[in-house]
């Protein structure tokens, strides 16, 4: 049996009815997990869901929400027998220029990407612990984002939220290994990938002045990544894949960068 074989592995993926987080459930479940997709889009998570075959599921989850993580919890280590894996995946980038930024923007992206992770990493360690709804130790993946570790213009608050995902990250790996929780915490730093969220950010740096178009946007972030390209959502998938199976066992508390080499 290959270590990267899922088989048996129940996940729980936040943001998983479109973008990163369905191409992320969907190489999870081709590596044989069983997943519940939690997204604020109950319908389409419900599609995806279907798609991914009999034993998978969907919940609705507004990740900023207590109440709606501890149901998303229940939810899913009922519907799927147990809970081995969560995926922190959710989030939210609102382009703007230091000069512009909107209180309500920034409010939303520490939110979502901030308070849900770490709402995401108390409900997924309190079900995974010992005595917890699941019990049984396992892993917990955040998804950061290459802006933590770089300085692009035009994303401060998506970048600082980023930041603090890598450093929950590796809080929550030595809080987890000192209390005895078995549950290893790591993240991922992709890079840009063209989902709607990517493409959307390339616009929108154009339209705040920074670059003359969104091809212009794009060649520059290509530009600075030694691999030569965007990302691909099967790039991040994988590396998913990789912190949730036995693969990665002795990984814990780390960052992996996704990026092609463009945050080194």
């Amino acid at each position: 049996m290959s270590a990267f074989d899922l088989t048996g592995r129940r996940v729980l993926v936040t943001g998983g009815a479109q973008g990163l987080g369905e191409g992320m459930a969907r190489a999870l479940t081709a590596a044989g997990a069983r997943v519940m997709l939690g997204d604020l889009q109950a319908d389409r998570a419900a599609t995806v869901a279907s798609e991914l075959g009999a034993g998978n599921g969907s919940v609705h989850l507004d990740v900023t929400s207590e109440e709606s993580w501890a149901a998303a919890i229940d939810a899913t280590v009922a519907q799927l027998g147990g809970l081995d894996v969560v995926v922190n995946n959710a989030g939210v980038e609102i382009t703007g220029l230091l000069t512009e930024i909107s209180v309500d923007d920034v409010r939303r992206q520490l939110d979502v990407n901030v308070l849900g992770t770490a709402l995401g990493l108390k409900h997924g360690l309190r079900a995974l612990r010992p005595g917890g709804a699941a019990g049984g130790g396992g892993a917990i993946i955040n998804v950061a984002s290459v802006a933590a570790t770089i300085a692009f213009p035009g994303i401060a608050i998506y970048s600082a939220t980023k930041s603090a995902i890598d450093r929950m990250t590796r809080v929550a790996a030595m809080e987890a290994g000192k209390l005895g929780y078995g549950v290893r915490v790591n993240c991922i730093y992709p890079g840009l990938v063209p989902t709607e969220m990517g493409t959307g950010l390339a616009v929108d740096m154009a339209n705040i002045g920074l670059f003359g178009s969104p091809e212009e946007a794009v060649e520059a972030v290509v530009g600075l990544t030694p691999s030569g390209r965007l990302g691909e959502v099967q790039d991040m998938a994988d590396a998913v894949v990789f912190l949730a199976s036995d693969a990665s066992r002795f990984v814990n508390g780390a960052g992996l960068p996704v990026d092609g080499g463009m945050g080194m």
